[in-house]
């Protein structure tokens, strides 16, 4: 069985891929994703910090030859 990994996506990107990553990831739609960050981060309970780490550390997903 292969091993799932959490990657930013290169394809799906609104600014850094890792809300679509994150979808990929748990196998939910991006939208929902995206909006669920966006209600997190406007009222202030989760602060853009966490994103701009989460795009930070986060890697990008590799190349498919």
């Amino acid at each position: 069985m292969e091993e799932k990994k959490l990657y930013r996506s290169r394809t799906d990107k609104f600014f850094a891929g890792v809300c679509a990553g994150i979808a990929n990831y748990l196998g939910m739609d991006v939208s929902v994703v995206r909006l669920i960050t966006l209600l997190l981060i406007v009222p202030g309970g989760m602060s853009i910090w966490v994103y701009i780490i989460a795009a930070l550390v986060i890697p990008e997903e590799p190349y498919i030859h």
